[in-house]
């Protein structure tokens, strides 16, 4: 078998890192894997393993001609017989199965609003939608949705996965600031549906109870009118010495490990990578219930759930695990169990393969 991960950038999110990921993992099984990024690189080129194929399109436009004939070439050329294009790549992988119609196109559905999919802009998936052999979708909403408002016949939901990257497991780059002991960790892109106002709410309670208490969020800045927002609210409440932006960051392993607590304020979600990671790397947790999280604290033992944007909630949680070693020892050790059990590369790729096959 022999497989093509398309994605349009490797700068750090969910769906980039699932197309390294699925790029790795698939090296390991099958004859061949590649992944082609289209427009730009980023700090995930790092993680691709040596096993991988890789190559940069370098795509300018939407109908990019030499991109397009350097992708064409590239299939040609490596006998590729099934593309996965994550997210908004489907266009660039319609052009291929239009041209190469013995391709199995495979259309990753990463949307990370789905709490939100009466917003969503349908045209253009709807008129590719017919060329995908398959869809995969990250969550339950998303798989219901494609259903209904798209044309492919056959439609999956598979959760995300996370890998501990052995290339990548030793890297020391970033330290966190404040006590060594009390830190509270946010992964999380600085995106409006990861709730940054919620998190500073309860930032602004813990400052009053537990001032030694710090807050790192860990995440790209996209310099823009809500990271500017964010970063105004730190100092209107005077958070300057509570909550650090770091940006994106590349050590992830490293940063958990510095950390004390793993939260997610997140008003939408799919299934986040950084709850995934959290586990991993065995950091308890305090998540807010949207998406296919849920499905990960599914005992009190594993975690604390809170309703989105209930503040008052997610400050009793936190402050519960604060003063509690002992609960955070036990939630810490239950969680990562269970997430290193169901959500490893090997039990996601087993019904991956099932399902192209």
């Amino acid at each position: 078998m022999r497989i093509l991960q398309l994605i349009d950038s490797l700068n750090p999110g969910g769906a980039e890192k699932m197309a390294v990921n699925y790029a790795n993992s698939l090296a390991e099984v099958i004859d061949f894997s590649a992944l082609i990024t289209t427009r730009s690189e980023g700090e995930l080129k790092a993680q691709i393993s040596k096993n991988v194929s890789y190559l940069f399109l370098n795509k300018k436009i939407t109908l990019d001609l030499f991109a397009i004939l350097k992708l064409y070439f590239f299939i040609k050329k490596n006998k590729i017989e099934i593309i996965h294009a994550h997210s908004s790549s489907f266009f660039l992988a319609t052009l291929m199965k239009i041209l190469m119609p013995k391709l199995y196109l495979i259309w990753h559905d990463h949307y990370g609003n789905s709490d939100f999919l009466e917003q969503r802009n349908l045209k253009v998936i709807q008129k590719c939608s017919k060329y995908f052999n398959l869809i995969i979708a990250v969550n339950e909403k998303l798989q219901k949705w494609a259903v209904t408002n798209l044309q492919s016949k056959k439609v999956i939901y598979l959760p995300n996965f996370i890998i501990d990257n052995p290339e990548n497991s030793f890297q020391k780059l970033t330290t966190l600031k404040g006590n060594s002991s009390q830190r509270i960790l946010c992964l999380a892109n600085l995106r409006s549906q990861k709730n940054h106002e919620m998190l500073l709410e309860v930032a602004q309670k813990i400052k009053k109870d537990f001032p030694d208490w710090t807050f790192h969020l860990v995440g790209k800045d996209f310099q823009d009118a809500y990271s500017n927002k964010i970063k105004t609210n730190i100092i209107k409440y005077n958070l300057q010495n509570n909550v650090y932006i770091y940006g994106t960051c590349t050590d992830i392993k490293h940063i958990i490990k510095q950390s004390n607590i793993g939260i997610l304020t997140s008003k939408s979600e799919g299934l986040p990578l950084a709850i995934l990671e959290y586990g991993l790397y065995e950091l308890p947790v305090i998540l807010t219930s949207v998406g296919e999280i849920p499905k990960l604290i599914t005992t009190n033992d594993l975690g604390f759930l809170i309703p989105t944007n209930d503040t008052n909630e997610f400050y009793k949680a936190l402050v519960n695990m604060i003063k509690n070693d002992k609960l955070r020892e036990v939630m810490q050790a239950n969680y990562s169990t269970f997430v290193k059990n169901n959500f490893s590369d090997k039990a996601i790729l087993e019904k991956y393969l099932k399902n192209i096959t």
